[in-house]
């Protein structure tokens, strides 16, 4: 009775286990890398099928064997014992033979995607350097004089290959969506390419990092945007130019610096003799700059619920929301202008905001998330992070700025005399850094 209890409910686990792996792989995950979405994930996924393939039949055939060996060779009472057996050549050559055969029906295909995926992009391939910094990362776009953080966009049917680097630890660039999973490593670039389907919908996709580089690890992730090619030329344009605040200052710097670059000939055509609505309408033929483009930015409304955070505010840090109502955009642009901030940001357009060491800030507000993806960009997350960020994002680098805070990396309280902000000063800069769109 007990030998069929135990059997019965051995019986049941089994069964429940093999029923939650199955339900486990019916789900369409978000994440998952199984995705014919670029000619990268394409190649692998047609070689995990092959390996899959092979491997099954291989561990079926092995335990077929293994099987029949177990009852056609069992120990039965009164059986006579079994010969000794001192080698079988035929035997040895078969159980080394059949192996080495099916190792050459994995390594070609193995070796084949690994020379492809290794092979040099297409010259005419969209030049993104990828940088890696604890806990964050900076893209740039060499062609179009773009450096961003944290949210990467990708025009669909064009090859993009991304040179990818580290200022820090080891860290690795990884979209599941699209596939190609690759390390940055200290002192060495290396590089990964692939080509986002022309067919692809323009959806947000999430991206990590897959090596372990310190406490927030885990929290150092990235938006990847895949779109037409007329969107992203149009989002290029757009970041390429200076976050200029405000915007009247932004149009006359514009205009000063188109007539500065007008051609020789044009402007001698001007200096030369002859009716002067003339020669101004000669310089301004000259120098007419290209029609410029409508912005573009994915839009909030079309995010999946998947690339929106949802990280809980930790426990002891507030902010009094109603100041952000208060905040002076203007006021905060000279705040910011002479704060701790322009030591390590960079903001285009902004002459004393020159800093490396922090993400640029150029168009911030275009981008949908803050701390790499931590936090949703809004006004509330926004205050919140300068005034305590080391309190917000587990080990972040950034110093808590809020007078009255601790500073939890640099173990120090803030004050005014270390450069610390007021809770009013810090919601205008919020409305300043939210005006650059």
């Amino acid at each position: 009775m007990n030998f069929m209890f135990r059997h019965r409910r051995w019986f049941t686990v089994a069964l429940l286990a093999a029923m939650a792996v199955g339900a486990s792989a019916c789900g369409a995950y978000p994440n998952s890398t199984f995705n014919h979405t670029t000619d990268f994930n394409t190649s692998i996924d047609s070689l995990w099928d092959k390996l899959l393939f092979w491997g099954t039949l291989v561990f079926i055939g092995v335990e077929a064997a293994l099987i029949f060996v177990i009852i056609k060779f069992k120990r039965r009472p009164g059986g006579a014992d079994p010969k000794p057996v001192h080698g079988n050549t035929m035997l040895e050559i078969l159980w080394t033979g059949i192996p080495a055969v099916i190792l050459i029906f994995i390594a070609i295909p193995t070796v084949r995607t690994i020379f492809a995926t290794q092979a040099k992009a297409a010259p005419d391939a969209l030049q993104v350097e990828v940088i890696g910094h604890q806990w964050w990362w900076e893209f740039r776009y060499p062609e179009y004089g773009i450096t961003t953080a944290n949210e990467l966009y990708l025009p669909k049917g064009r090859t993009v290959n991304f040179a990818l680097t580290t200022v820090d630890v080891l860290h690795s660039f990884w979209i599941p969506q699209l596939g190609g999973k690759r390390d940055l490593i200290t002192n060495r670039t290396n590089y990964l390419w692939f080509t986002p389907n022309d067919d692809l919908a323009t959806q947000a996709l999430n991206g990590f990092c897959a090596e372990y580089c310190g406490s927030s690890h885990a929290n150092m992730k990235f938006r990847a945007y895949t779109v037409e090619p007329e969107e992203f030329e149009r989002w290029a344009q757009h970041q390429a130019r200076p976050a200029v605040f405000p915007a009247s200052a932004g149009a006359a710097a514009a205009t000063v610096g188109t007539v500065s670059q007008a051609p020789a000939g044009a402007m001698e055509i001007a200096m030369e003799g002859g009716d002067a609505q003339d020669s101004l309408n000669a310089v301004a033929a000259a120098v007419a700059p290209a029609p410029m483009l409508e912005p573009y930015e994915f839009a909030r409304e079309q995010l999946p619920a998947h690339v929106i955070p949802t990280t809980r505010l930790p426990k002891n840090i507030s902010f009094d929301e109603s100041l952000l109502a208060q905040g002076d955009a203007e006021r905060g642009r000279e705040i910011y202008s002479r704060s701790s901030c322009i030591g390590c940001h960079a903001i285009k357009g902004n002459p004393m905001s020159m800093g490396v060491l922090g993400p640029n800030l150029t168009h911030v507000a275009s981008r949908h998330t803050i701390a790499s993806g931590y936090y949703i960009n809004d006004a509330k997350h926004l205050a919140l992070w300068i005034k305590n960020a080391t309190k917000m994002k587990p080990g972040s680098l950034m110093p808590a700025i809020g007078i009255g805070e601790r500073d939890l990396v640099l173990k120090v309280d803030v004050t005014a005399a270390r450069g610390g902000l007021t809770d009013p000063q810090i919601a205008d800069i919020v409305a300043y850094l939210q005006a650059l769109k």
